[in-house]
C-alpha cells in the first residue's frame, strides 16, 4: 500500500469533517455557545501542538503558521459573543472542496485567492519551486492531484497546506468541544492491569547473585499467573469504556505511519478512517497475547505429564515451546519498539516510505548508533538496544538489568518514560525472565524456523488476515472521535459491531480463532508424534525432526470451515 498523496489526505480530512458535522453539529453549537472565554480557549489549545495557538491573525511567534491558517487565533475565536468558529466550521463542512477553493467564508477569498494573497503580502513561497509541476483542482475526485515529471511531495503539500491545516484543525476542535461539553462521558481513570508478574520479572532480572533454581511446576505456575493477569485485562477491555478508549488511543497514536520517512516527510494520517482499525487492533492484540500464554501453559502441562524416557515426544514439545516463547518475545519487542519510536526515541527512527513487511505493516528502521548515547543518555541507549532485531531474549536480559539498575539509582529516569513505554517494557521483561528461567529446567532448544512451527505459522497467518481486515472495518458512526467511546453504551455497541464484522469476514468470533488455533496445534503435535514414532517402530532411519510448517488451506476454505464449526458450538 503506497503512502497517500496530499490530495488524498485533504479529501480524507474533509470527509471526516463532514461526517462529524452531520452527526454532531447541533450538540457542538449548543456546547460552544454555552462556553465562556476560558472554556473556549481550553478547547482551541487542547488539540494544538504544545497548546500553542496564534494570539491574533498577525501573530508571527509561530513562524509561517500565520500565513497558512491566520483564522485559527484566540482573539477571533474565543470571544464569547462571537460565532466565528461555528461559521467557519459550517463553511468548511457544508461546502465541497472545489467551492472552498473558489470562495471563502462569507464570500471572502477562497483557498486559491488566499494563497495568492499570502504570496503577495507575506512572502509565502515554496522552498524549491518547480516550474514544470502542476496541482490540479478539476473536480472533487481529483482535487489536489499532482501532474509533474519530478515533483516533490513536499511541494504539493505546501500548495495544499491551507486546506490540510484548516480541515485537520477543525476536526480536532470539534472533538475537543464534544469532550469538554459532555456531561455524560465516563471520566474515571482506566483500571490498571496487574503489575505483579512484571514486577517479579524485573526484580529477578536485576538480582546480582544467582537466582534460585526453579522446577517445572514453578514455571507452569508462572505461565498460569500471567494468563490470569491477561484474562483480567481482557475482561476490563470488554467491560470498562475507559480501558477500551485508552487502548484504542494508544494503537491510533503509536502507528508507525506517523514517523518521518527517509526524506523527513511526515504523513498527515490523523484521519478518522484509521480509528476503526485501531479498535480491531486493540482487541486483537489482547486476544493474541492471552492465547500465546494459554498455549504455553498447555504445552508445559503436556511436558510435565510425559515420561522423561519418551524422547521423541519431548523433543517435539520442547521445540514447540521454544518457538512459541520466541514468538512472544518478538511480539513484546515489536510493541516496545513501536512505543519507543513514537515517544522517547522518535528522533532515532525513520519510516521507510512505500515499504511493508509480509503482514502489510509499515517498515521502520533505526537511524544512528545507540552507543553514542552511552554517557549522554544511558536510559535511551538501553531502550534502543532492546529495540534492535539482533537483541534476542538472552541479550535482552542484560539491557533490562541495566535499565532496572538505572531506575533504582535514579528514580527520576523512570519517570521520564511514557506510560506505554513502561508497560511494554514490562511485557519484554516478563517473557525474557520466563525464557531464562525455563531454559535450564528443560534444556530448551534454540529457535527453529523449520521445525515445530505448529502454532507460529498459524498465528502469523492470522496476523496477516487481521491486518487486511483493519483497512476494511468501518465503525466511524460510533468511534469518531475516539473519546465518543466514553459515552454511555457506545463501547458495548462498538464491540458488538466488531464481533459481527469478525464473524462475517472470518467465519467465527475473534476469541474462537485463537482457541481453535490452539486446539489445531495440539492435534498437529500428536499427529507428528505418531508419524515419527511409527517410523522408529518400523526401524527406519529416524532423525527426530518434525515436519515443516503446515501448509494451510486457502483462506476462503478456512473461513467456510470456521462457519460450519460455528454452527456446532454449544
Amino acid at each position: 500500500m503506497d503512502d497517500p498523496s496530499p490530495g488524498e489526505v485533504v479529501r480524507d480530512l474533509h470527509r471526516d469533517l463532514v461526517g462529524k458535522y452531520n452527526k454532531h453539529a447541533i450538540v457542538v453549537e449548543r456546547y460552544w455557545r454555552s462556553f465562556d472565554q476560558s472554556q473556549r480557549t481550553q478547547c482551541i489549545k487542547a488539540g494544538a501542538a504544545d497548546g500553542v495557538v496564534l494570539k491574533h491573525p498577525q501573530d508571527r511567534s509561530m513562524g509561517n503558521v500565520y500565513k497558512i491558517i491566520p483564522e485559527i487565533n484566540l482573539r477571533d475565536i474565543t470571544n464569547p459573543e462571537s460565532d466565528f468558529l461555528l461559521d467557519l466550521l459550517k463553511h468548511r463542512a457544508t461546502n465541497n472542496l472545489l467551492d472552498q477553493y473558489m470562495t471563502g467564508l462569507n464570500g471572502g477569498p477562497g483557498d486559491h485567492a488566499f494563497i495568492k494573497q499570502m504570496m503577495a503580502s507575506r512572502n509565502l513561497h515554496l522552498t524549491n519551486p518547480d516550474k514544470n509541476g502542476f496541482t490540479l483542482f478539476l473536480d472533487e475526485d481529483r482535487y489536489g492531484q499532482s501532474m509533474t515529471i519530478m515533483r516533490q511531495a513536499s511541494d504539493v503539500l505546501a500548495t495544499l497546506a491551507p486546506s490540510i491545516r484548516a480541515n485537520l484543525t477543525l476536526n480536532i476542535v470539534v472533538e475537543d468541544i464534544l469532550d469538554i461539553g459532555s456531561k455524560t462521558r465516563d471520566r474515571k481513570k482506566p483500571s490498571k492491569q496487574s503489575t505483579k508478574v512484571a514486577t517479579a520479572a524485573l526484580s529477578k532480572l536485576s538480582i546480582q547473585e544467582p537466582a534460585k533454581s526453579l522446577s517445572l511446576p514453578d514455571l507452569i505456575g508462572s505461565a498460569t499467573e500471567q494468563k490470569a493477569t491477561l484474562e483480567e485485562y481482557l475482561t476490563l477491555l470488554s467491560t470498562e469504556p475507559v480501558v477500551l478508549t485508552h487502548a484504542v488511543n494508544l494503537c491510533f497514536f503509536s502507528r508507525p505511519e506517523l514517523l518521518p520517512d527517509e526524506k523527513g516527510r511526515i504523513l498527515p494520517v490523523h484521519t478518522d478512517k484509521y480509528i476503526s482499525g485501531a479498535v480491531l487492533e486493540a482487541v486483537y492484540n489482547s486476544v493474541k497475547v492471552l492465547a500465546i500464554w494459554s498455549y504455553l501453559g498447555r504445552l508445559l502441562d503436556l511436558l510435565a505429564s510425559q515420561p522423561a524416557t519418551d524422547k521423541i515426544y519431548r523433543a517435539i514439545l520442547l521445540q514447540e515451546i521454544s518457538n512459541v516463547c520466541h514468538l512472544e518475545y518478538s511480539r513484546a519487542q515489536a510493541l516496545f519498539k513501536r512505543n519507543v519510536q513514537t515517544a522517547t526515541g522518535v528522533k532515532w527512527f525513520k519510516r521507510i516510505s512505500n515499504l511493508h513487511n509480509n503482514a502489510a505493516n509499515t517498515r521502520v528502521a533505526m537511524t544512528g548508533n545507540p552507543e553514542l548515547l552511552t554517557r549522554s543518555d544511558p536510559q535511551l541507549h538501553y531502550m534502543l538496544r532492546l529495540c534492535q532485531p539482533e537483541t534476542n531474549a538472552l541479550k535482552a536480559g542484560d539491557w533490562i538489568k541495566k535499565l532496572s539498575d538505572l531506575h533504582n539509582a535514579s528514580p527520576s529516569e523512570r519517570e521520564k518514560l511514557e506510560e506505554r513505554e513502561a508497560d511494554s517494557l514490562s511485557d519484554v521483561a516478563i517473557i525474557t525472565s520466563f525464557i531464562q528461567d525455563l531454559s535450564p529446567v528443560v534444556s530448551m532448544p534454540s529457535l527453529s524456523r523449520k521445525k515445530s512451527q505448529m502454532f507460529v505459522a498459524r498465528s502469523q497467518e492470522l496476523d496477516a488476515e487481521m491486518n487486511e481486515l483493519k483497512s476494511k472495518i468501518d465503525l466511524r458512526d460510533l468511534v469518531v472521535p475516539i473519546d465518543n467511546l466514553l459515552e454511555p453504551g457506545v463501547a458495548s455497541k462498538t464491540l458488538i459491531l466488531l464481533d459481527h464484522f469478525i464473524i462475517e469476514n472470518t467465519g467465527t468470533k475473534m476469541g474462537f480463532l485463537y482457541q481453535d488455533l490452539i486446539e489445531e496445534s495440539l492435534v498437529e503435535i500428536e499427529r507428528q508424534y505418531k508419524v515419527v514414532k511409527n517410523r522408529k517402530e518400523q526401524k527406519e532411519l529416524v532423525e527426530i525432526t518434525p515436519t515443516p510448517p503446515p501448509v494451510l488451506e486457502p483462506r476462503e476454505k478456512r473461513i467456510e470451515q470456521r462457519k460450519q464449526k460455528e454452527k456446532t458450538r454449544p
